[in-house]
């Protein structure tokens, strides 16, 4: 199919590639469905259709984001001053409350009565339980992230700095091993409450940086009181999750369920 057929994100992507995503969820008895995606391929777009869509069918549907889970400001600011100063940066893996995105996972899959977690992203704070949204009964579970389904590195691969990051804030590797660590202890159990897993994939990590300064200029059209990030501070935030990201670019091409191969314009290809 011609890619001009898919409008890229923030547009959202056609209905037909919509429609067949969940012709496919639905056809394999996903109760819960991964969207993973590197910063900027519109994994939150398209989870918001697949809701919409859903529900035109009948189907009570609800996105569930990773960065819902976010470990609130005080806990990050903990490890910053115990462990590393680059964990207050929220994101990495290392900094979710893995425990709750299973708990809250486990009770969507049972149709019990859930208040969803969310997180302020302006704020940097996790909104306080009277905020968050309860749901039940739902039958399909969009759960998208950016480093959703990926497995840790082996320890060796760690030894070498990826970026002037790695290489000029963390030269002994504490927060990458940390970070690497919590990866292959916490999130397994998390990636295998997915019954089905999508990869959004984009046509390399060098583009990312440049996605995501598109997404920042949106934000900050939409809400111009919002304090945003310069162009330089886009390119150094993108390098807290360069690892993580080539390591899903190496294997979710393998592990994934489904693979959308993504153009440069943020349009299927396939």
């Amino acid at each position: 199919m011609a890619p001009a057929a898919h409008p890229a994100p923030p547009h959202g992507y056609a209905a037909p590639f919509v429609a067949g995503v969940l012709d496919d969820a639905l056809a394999h008895g996903a109760r819960i469905l991964g969207v993973s995606g590197l910063q900027g391929t519109g994994k939150s777009t398209l989870a918001a259709q697949l809701v919409e869509a859903a529900a035109g069918r009948g189907v009570r549907a609800v996105a569930l984001s990773l960065d819902d889970a976010y470990l609130d400001r005080p806990a990050r600011q903990r490890l910053a001053r115990d462990v590393h100063p680059l964990l207050a940066t929220r994101g990495p893996p290392g900094t979710h409350d893995a425990a709750l995105a299973c708990a809250t996972l486990d009770a969507l899959r049972a149709g019990d009565a859930v208040r969803l977690p969310a997180f302020d992203k302006l704020g940097d704070r996790r909104l306080p339980p009277d905020q968050e949204r309860t749901v039940r009964g739902v039958d399909l579970v969009v759960f998208e992230g950016w480093c959703v389904g990926t497995p840790a590195e082996p320890a060796a691969a760690l030894a070498e700095p990826v970026n002037a990051l790695e290489r000029d804030e963390d030269p002994d590797g504490t927060w990458r091993r940390f970070c690497n660590d919590a990866l292959a202890r916490e999130y397994p159990a998390l990636w295998r409450r997915i019954d089905r897993l999508l990869f959004l994939q984009p046509p390399g990590f060098d583009i990312i940086p440049a996605w995501r300064w598109q997404q920042e200029q949106a934000l900050q059209a939409r809400e111009p009181a919002r304090t945003g990030m310069s162009r330089a501070g886009v390119e150094r935030f993108v390098q807290h999750y360069e690892r993580v990201s080539r390591q899903a670019l190496r294997t979710l091409a393998v592990r994934a369920d489904v693979v959308v191969p993504l153009d440069a314009e943020r349009r299927p290809v396939a």
